[in-house]
């Protein structure tokens, strides 16, 4: 039982991180695209700056939770797929560095250089994290002893590629859509203009992502099972649905707040989908790590539970308070406080 709570929350951690964290990550990799000059993409560095760091909170307590629930799967993952794992850690490294840079000199290559770092931390970040979680669907190339087959051109595979490039235009989406909440004027406009024309393209990866998953891995299986998990998938396709719907009525804040359903309708499909597993061999089933196999003591995982409670309703009141506090729509004259990035 306290096992199967843990990797509820796991996946509650995982789907919050992509939800936050994806609009910020969305902004980023767009920013050359929708920013025509240095006052506006200040204006797209201040549209996240209040929240990103707070949002990757939510990725270090997926990490923690791992490291802590479930260490032997901690352990394979991050030794398996050290290298993607580390390019992902540096590319959310200069993404971090660079909002904090970026206005420290006036200097154009200075600003260009941390402009750089933010669009190119942003989208390999977006891409990394898809590929992996793709692979992580399909199953990795585990043996025995928790030893990765193959390299990192081993998961550069069609459908995690597929899954990679799912999540960039996820993110691009929610990030566009982000901005039209954030801003006006003809920086607002060119958001909801880009969120428009991409979403065909992420309905047809979507159609595409879902068709291959049904082929290649067997996350579908559980939906049989337990037939309530069916929920999650229709939660992403209305959520789709809505952004388009809503973003043609201009109500900026239900068209984010559908993305945001898409992106946690899917998360969660795939979570479930997995259930009891955490990393799933595709060579060899005896060397899948299940949320049984790999997890703490009963004694651990209960204190655990016990801090989790505490903690994580004031890190949720926290991040509420934050979203509430900074909900006001940005202009260039708020460039001109000190406290601007």
């Amino acid at each position: 039982m306290l096992e199967t709570i843990w990797f509820v929350l796991w996946g509650v951690l995982w789907t919050g991180y992509f939800v936050l964290d994806g609009f910020d990550l969305g902004l980023g990799l767009l920013m050359p695209f929708l920013a025509k000059n240095d006052t506006e993409r200040r204006l797209v560095f201040n549209a996240q700056g209040p929240f990103w760091d707070g949002n990757e909170v939510w990725l270090i307590a997926a990490g923690g939770v791992t490291f802590a629930a479930f260490p032997k799967t901690y352990a394979v993952m991050f030794s398996s797929l050290y290298t993607p794992l580390l390019l992902l850690l540096f590319a959310l490294i200069f993404r971090g560095i660079s909002l904090e840079m970026r206005s420290k000199d006036p200097a154009t290559w200075w600003r260009n250089t941390w402009d750089a770092c933010m669009t190119g931390g942003s989208f390999a970040a977006a891409l990394l994290l898809g590929v992996a979680f793709a692979n992580i669907f399909k199953g990795l190339p585990l043996d025995k002893d928790g030893i990765l087959q193959g390299n990192l051109l081993t998961l550069l595979n069609p459908y995690g590629l597929l899954g990679g490039a799912l999540f960039v235009l996820l993110f691009s989406v929610h990030g566009s859509l982000w901005l039209t909440i954030k801003v006006g004027g003809e920086l607002r406009e060119r958001g909801a203009a880009m969120a428009a024309r991409l979403w065909p393209v992420l309905l047809a990866v979507a159609v595409a992502f879902l068709g291959m998953t049904a082929v290649v891995t067997d996350l579908y299986a559980n939906i049989g099972r337990w037939p309530v998990l069916t929920v999650f998938p229709l939660l992403a396709v209305a959520g789709l649905a809505g952004t388009r719907f809503f973003l043609a009525r201009r109500a900026w804040w239900k068209a984010w707040g559908s993305s945001a359903a898409t992106i946690a309708g899917a998360a969660a499909f795939g979570i479930s989908g997995l259930y009891p597993r955490l990393l799933p061999s595709s060579i060899d089933p005896s060397a899948t790590l299940t949320a049984f196999n790999s997890a703490s003591s009963a004694l651990t995982l209960s204190i655990m539970l016990g801090v989790a409670l505490l903690i994580m309703p004031i890190v949720v009141a926290y991040q509420s308070w934050v979203y509430r506090r900074f909900s006001f729509e940005i202009s260039a004259e708020d460039l001109e406080k000190g406290n601007a990035y």
